[in-house]
C-alpha cells in the first residue's frame, strides 16, 4: 500500500489501514463521491481496526462542499437517561473501563446517515448494501490483527480481559492475539448485513438499537458551522464544541504571529509547544456541551485576543506546563473527489478499545467517552443525563489562497492538535512535500494513549542538538526510542488542487496509506 500518491482525476482516500484506503477507492471507482467513499471507509475501519474506532464510538466530519462552503457534521452521542452522579457515589471519578464507563449513546452510524442524506444532493447513487459489503466480508471471514492491535491487547489486558463481551470478541484462545492472526466478529457481521437491508436507521430506532438501550432512540447527527480563523495561506477550519477544535485553530494562529521564518529549526519547535500550552489552556477552560459553554467561543479566535496571547509567549524559554487530561483511541480519514468534495473525518472509542465491553448479540464495542466527565457538581463538564461529553476529536480541513483544499488529521488525544500544527505549518507554512510532512519526526506535549505522562515526548529521528537546546531552555524532554512511535499517533491528509487533480498520504507510523482513481 503507497503511503503517498498524486494525480487522479476522480478522487482520492487515505486511512490508516489499507483494507478501509481499498473500500474508499473502490467506492470512487464505482462512481461514488467522497462522502461514500467515506462511509465505506468508515464502516470498514471500524471491523479492522478496533482497538481504534468501532460502532460503538462518535464521529466527526468536515466537508468541503463543491459550492466552496464548509459544514461541520456533528455525531456525538450524550449521557444516558440514567447517567447521573448518584450512580457513581463509591467512585471519584468515572472508571474508564466496564460498564460503567459505557454511558453515552453512539453516535457514528447517525454521522454515517446524514453524509448519505448529504451524498444524494451531489449525485451519490451507490447502494448501502455495497457500501458496507467490505466491512461484512472483513467481519464475517476474519481481519489480520495488526502489530498496533496485537500490542494493544497485550499492553491493556489486565484492564479488559474481566470486561462483558471483550475475551470472547479479541482474544484467541483466552490469550492476546499475535499481530498476524486471524480474528471473526460473526456478531458484528450479522448486525452489519442487518443495517444493509433494514438500513442505518434501525441501528437506533429498530432491532439493533432495541438490542443496545432506549437512549438510541433519541440520536442523531446534526450540521453545525465550523469555527475558522483567517491565515497568510488562507483560512483554516475545525469542529465546533464538544471537540477541542478551538485549541487547534489557536495553535495554528498565535505561530503565524510568532513569525518564525524556518521550519524544523529551535524555533519552530519551540513556537508550536508554547503556542500549543496556551491553546489547551482556553480548551480546559471553556469547552463543553455547545448548551453549556460559558460564552460564545469565537472571542478566542478574535485578532484582538490572539495578539494578546502571542505577546505573553517567550521566544526563548519554557513556560510552566500543567497535565492536561487527553487520551485516544481514534482513527482520521481523508477523502477527496473532482466535483469539489473534500471530507476530513475522524471516528474513535476515546480509550483503545473503548470501555472494553461488546454486546454480545449485536457485537457492537462500546466507547468510553462519557469518562471524561467530571463527578464534581459545578464543573464545566459535569456528568448530566442528556449532556455531551469534551471530545478531543476534531477533523482539520483549509482553504487555501492559491486555490488548493486540504483535509488533514490525525488521532491521539492530546496530540491531535499538535500533529495537525505539525503537518500544517510543515507542507503549508515551509513547503515540505505533503509525504515528507507527514513522515517527519514529531513531539507529543501532554496524555494519549491511556499515558499518565505529561512531558514532551519527541521521537528518536530529531538532531540532538536541537533536543539539547529546547531542554535548555526549561521543556521536560523524553526521548522515546522509537525513530517512529505509535504514541504520536497516525497522521493523515487529502489535497484537491486546482486543476483538479488529489493527492492524498498518509502515516508511516499506521498500517494503512493513500490510493485514487
Amino acid at each position: 500500500m503507497d503511503l503517498h500518491t498524486a494525480g487522479h482525476r476522480r478522487g482520492v482516500v487515505a486511512a490508516p489501514h489499507h483494507a478501509a484506503v481499498e473500500a474508499g477507492r473502490a467506492a470512487l471507482a464505482e462512481g461514488g463521491n467522497a462522502l461514500e467513499a467515506m462511509v465505506a471507509m468508515a464502516a470498514t475501519i471500524a471491523v479492522v481496526y478496533p482497538h481504534m474506532t468501532q460502532l460503538g464510538g462518535d464521529g466527526f466530519w468536515l466537508v468541503r462542499e463543491p459550492s466552496g462552503r464548509v459544514r461541520a457534521l456533528m455525531a456525538a452521542g450524550r449521557a444516558g437517561a440514567n447517567a447521573r452522579r448518584e450512580l457513581y457515589r463509591d467512585y471519584e471519578m468515572i472508571p474508564p473501563r466496564g460498564a460503567l464507563a459505557a454511558l453515552t449513546v453512539p453516535g457514528a452510524v447517525a454521522g454515517w446517515m446524514l453524509a448519505l442524506e448529504a451524498a444524494s444532493a451531489y449525485g451519490g447513487r451507490l447502494r448501502l448494501g455495497d457500501l458496507l459489503a467490505p466491512a461484512i466480508a472483513h467481519a464475517r471471514e476474519g481481519t489480520i490483527v495488526t502489530r498496533s492491535q496485537a500490542r494493544f491487547t497485550a499492553e491493556k489486558l489486565a484492564e479488559l480481559k474481566d470486561v462483558p463481551g471483550f475475551a470472547p470478541t479479541f482474544l484467541l484462545d483466552v490469550k492476546p492475539p499475535d499481530a498476524g492472526a486471524t480474528l471473526r466478529q460473526a456478531a458484528l457481521a450479522t448486525t452489519l448485513e442487518h443495517l444493509a437491508h433494514a438500513g442505518l436507521d434501525d441501528f437506533y430506532r429498530g432491532d439493533v438499537g432495541r438490542e443496545i438501550a432506549a437512549d438510541l432512540e433519541r440520536c442523531r447527527a446534526t450540521l453545525a458551522e465550523p469555527l475558522s480563523v483567517a491565515l497568510d495561506a488562507g483560512r483554516a477550519f475545525n469542529s465546533p464544541p464538544p471537540t477541542q477544535g478551538l485549541a487547534s485553530l489557536i495553535i495554528l494562529a498565535l505561530f503565524e504571529r510568532l513569525r518564525v521564518p524556518q521550519g524544523e529549526g529551535f524555533d519552530h519547535i519551540h513556537a508550536l509547544v508554547e503556542t500549543t500550552k496556551r491553546a489547551f489552556g482556553v480548551r480546559d477552560r471553556v469547552i463543553a456541551d455547545p448548551d453549556d459553554l460559558p460564552h460564545p467561543v469565537d472571542r478566542y479566535l478574535d485578532a484582538k485576543f490572539l495578539d494578546a496571547e502571542a505577546r505573553t509567549i517567550d521566544r526563548h524559554k519554557a513556560a510552566r506546563w500543567p497535565v492536561p487530561a487527553g487520551e485516544g483511541g481514534t482513527v482520521w480519514m481523508g477523502a477527496a473527489d473532482a466535483s469539489g468534495l473534500v471530507v476530513s473525518y475522524v471516528q474513535s472509542l476515546y480509550w483503545e478499545f473503548g470501555s472494553g465491553v461488546v454486546l454480545p448479540q449485536t457485537g457492537v464495542l462500546m466507547q468510553n467517552r462519557g469518562a471524561s466527565f467530571s463527578l464534581e457538581s459545578g464543573a464545566l463538564n459535569a456528568l448530566e443525563p442528556g449532556r455531551l461529553p469534551l471530545h478531543t476529536l476534531n477533523p482539520a480541513l483549509a482553504v487555501l489562497a492559491d486555490g488548493r483544499i486540504l483535509g488533514y488529521g490525525a488521532m491521539g488525544g492530546d496530540g491531535q492538535p499538535q500533529t495537525q500544527a505539525a503537518i500544517f505549518t510543515r507542507h503549508v507554512r515551509y513547503r515540505m512535500p505533503l509525504e515528507r510532512a507527514i513522515d517527519a519526526p514529531r513531539w507529543l506535549l501532554g496524555r494519549t494513549w491511556g499515558s499518565t505522562q505529561g512531558n514532551l515526548r519527541m521521537e528518536a529521528r530529531f538532531d540532538g542538538a536541537l533536543v539539547d537546546r529546547l531542554m535548555s531552555v526549561g521543556h521536560d524532554v523524553e526521548m522515546l526510542a522509537e525513530p517512529y512511535s505509535d504514541v504520536m499517533g497516525h497522521a493523515g491528509a487529502v489535497v484537491l488542487h486546482p486543476d483538479g487533480t488529489c493527492e492524498g498520504a498518509h502515516d508511516p507510523r499506521a498500517d494503512g496509506g493513500a490510493a485514487g482513481v
